[in-house]
């Protein structure tokens, strides 16, 4: 497999930044996505293990709720605190009540939102602020040249989103079909699509999806299933000759922003093991 092939250079200075700033935090939010909490883990936090950080499952009313759930046992099971949220509403109250009570005495509670791209945490950021928060300018004692922004009871850093610089070609590809990584450099919106397809086809999924679109189950290849796809949402060129990738890229954003249902591309391992023995 190949190694990385996107880590742009601001994703690198917003690590070097944020490494620098863990002395001056009291606790990180470490947003996954809940459809894939493993491929979505931040490998900052793999390697610092110095602050205490809670994991936030975002984009749960896209995943299965169920899966959902079974992983916030899961980490809380390791000893981990675990959130799932749906950061387009309010924040529950435990999760709310839970970093009041992180709180020092004597001040704010100092936190960071962090995470790969696109899992949700700008949504976050703004549940956890509210929209009448303002900027704060230099904290004594914290790093310079960071955008801090005052909640209720919290000072938050606005923390760029670091990729994995170890994750592999399949890796990202994974991440593609979740819209977390920009699918044009991995691969073609009819590729990606059609490993997406193959994917589901193995999991047992794909069944769902054609009743979605009324496509058919009969047994065919990734690329004649995306084919039926662009002819039923008319993706075509002309002459009626369907346009692959167009047909690729309106699958994705179906699939990714959950007009197809929910969908979670990962179980938690014990899940996983207890499904294998039934």
């Amino acid at each position: 497999m190949g190694r990385t092939v996107w880590y742009p250079g601001h994703m690198a200075r917003g690590r070097r930044q944020l490494e620098a700033l863990l002395g001056s935090l009291d606790l990180l939010l470490e947003v996954r996505d809940a459809r894939a909490p493993r491929l979505t883990a931040s490998p900052l936090l793999e390697e610092q293990g110095r602050l205490e950080t809670w994991i936030v499952l975002t984009k749960a009313d896209l995943a299965e709720e169920e899966v959902t759930r079974r992983w916030v046992d899961h980490f809380r099971r390791s000893g981990r605190t675990a959130w799932a949220v749906d950061a387009r509403k309010p924040l529950p109250v435990p999760f709310r009540k839970a970093l009041q009570q992180r709180r020092p005495d004597f001040r704010e509670l100092r936190l960071a939102v962090v995470g790969v791209p696109n899992v949700g945490k700008s949504l976050l950021l703004n549940r956890l602020i509210g929209k009448k928060s303002a900027l704060v300018g230099g904290i004594p004692g914290v790093t310079r040249g960071v955008s801090w922004f005052r909640g209720e009871g919290l000072l938050v850093v606005d923390s760029p989103g670091v990729l994995d610089p170890k994750s592999d070609a399949g890796a990202h590809r994974r991440l593609a079909w979740l819209n977390a990584t920009k699918g044009q450099v991995i691969g073609t919106p009819q590729d990606l699509a059609m490993d997406c397809i193959a994917h589901l086809e193995e999991q047992g999924e794909w069944g769902r999806i054609a009743s979605v679109w009324n496509l058919s189950r009969e047994s065919q290849s990734p690329e004649e299933r995306l084919e039926g796809v662009g002819r039923r949402l008319g993706r075509l060129l002309p002459g009626g000759v369907v346009d692959l990738d167009g047909a690729g890229r309106a699958f994705l954003e179906a699939l990714g922003t959950g007009k197809l249902g929910r969908w979670s591309l990962e179980v938690p391992p014990a899940s996983r093991e207890k499904e294998g023995s039934s």
